[in-house]
């Protein structure tokens, strides 16, 4: 085991130093603060660009800094949420109220390739950073940009906002339980997807024209776009979305949870009728495939109430080492449900996690990117 973790550690660092000359050469100035913007960021930091991040020093930096754990150290202002998304940055601290900090941040971007900011409405010009000024300093820059709400610029947005506003928590949730949020910020990191694609276009066309753009991102146009088939499900049917737990509106069984004899949890994702008759006949259970009320995906979503009844007991006559081997032998679309300890011990969780000390502090993070270029 040992020599295995060393040669995927190897193999780690090898795949990492090719990542990092993609961008090698480009310098981001990120004036940006919590997930989205540094989210953003740090993907360019990953592929090797410079980046360099202006944190106020009149606050002691990033607000993340302050959001530790009740577990975590708190004699340090190097909290594991801000280290999520601050791999590899220059840390800069300025008071942007001084004229002689904000010429220092001029100098900066005069020869920067990419800003970006998260300013609430009016800061920018307060600032004396708007587009309008950065681009006279640097007409190629690529300025991008993020708020919260398209319309209401004067309105404080996070994300459990933009889920409550976009429709996210009226639909999460089991069916007897409250509105709920995501356990991650993941409009954020929405949003933070959203703008980095669009600076990659930007500078891609940079390529083409030699001029700068300016890119412009919001938490709920990220939001709204992300809804995907519970969006058409509304926009086509009238057919709003309801909180249904794990299900899944349109498929069944996808999405459903059962427990096994040695009480492991699996989820199932059967995405046709192939695998619904695969499951049955993995289940030995093949007098289903007879009955009416199951013959189509629709006529399952309508009687999913009764289907998940029959086959909850057939799950428990069998461990997880045996149902895996079946499923796999069946071909059959399937999930173990594993804890954040089971992920981060995986071999693609190990392979994605990052070391770095921030102001001497040992950090870790997952990498942001999930993409390969070979």
């Amino acid at each position: 085991m040992k020599n295995l973790n060393s040669r995927l550690s190897a193999l780690q660092n090898i795949y990492f130093s090719l990542m990092n000359e993609i961008l090698k050469g480009y310098t981001v100035i990120e004036l940006s603060s919590v997930l989205a913007g540094p989210y953003a960021g740090m993907m360019f930091s990953e592929l090797g660009a410079k980046v360099i991040k202006i944190e106020n020093e009149t606050t002691n930096g990033d607000v993340t800094r302050s959001w530790r754990h009740p577990s975590e150290n708190k004699d340090t202002n190097i909290s594991t949420y801000y280290s999520s998304t601050n791999y590899k940055k220059e840390i800069l601290f300025m008071d942007l109220s001084k004229m002689n900090h904000i010429n220092k941040v001029y100098k900066l971007i005069k020869t920067a390739d990419v800003v970006i900011t998260n300013f609430k409405q009016g800061d920018d010009f307060k600032f004396a950073l708007d587009y309008g000024r950065v681009k006279v300093i640097n007409p190629k820059i690529i300025y991008g940009t993020i708020k919260g709400f398209d319309n209401q610029p004067k309105r404080v947005a996070y994300d459990v906002v933009i889920q409550a506003e976009c429709g996210y928590m009226s639909m999460n949730g089991q069916a007897d339980s409250p509105p709920t949020k995501m356990p991650v910020a993941l409009m954020d990191v929405l949003a933070g997807h959203q703008l980095r694609s669009g600076i990659l276009a930007a500078l891609l066309r940079r390529e083409k024209t030699k001029k700068g753009a300016l890119v412009q991102v919001s938490l709920e146009k990220s939001a709204i776009s992300s809804l995907v088939n519970q969006g058409s499900n509304y926009l086509m049917n009238g057919i709003p979305a309801k909180r249904i737990g794990s299900r899944h509106p349109n498929i069944a069984l996808y999405g459903e949870v059962f427990t096994t004899l040695d009480n492991e949890e699996i989820v199932l994702a059967l995405g046709s009728q192939k695998h619904f008759q695969s499951l049955c006949r993995a289940l030995n259970v093949p007098d289903i495939l007879d009955e009416e009320n199951y013959s189509s995906n629709q006529k399952r979503l309508v009687h999913i109430e009764l289907l998940v009844k029959k086959l909850e007991p057939e799950f428990l006559k069998y461990n997880f080492s045996q149902l895996k081997t079946k499923m796999s032998e069946y071909n059959i679309p399937y999930g173990k449900i594993n804890d954040m300890k089971t992920v981060a011990n995986s071999e693609t969780g190990k392979s994605m996690t990052m070391h770095e000390e921030i102001q001497g502090e040992a950090t870790t993070r997952f990498s942001t990117i999930a993409f390969e270029i070979k």
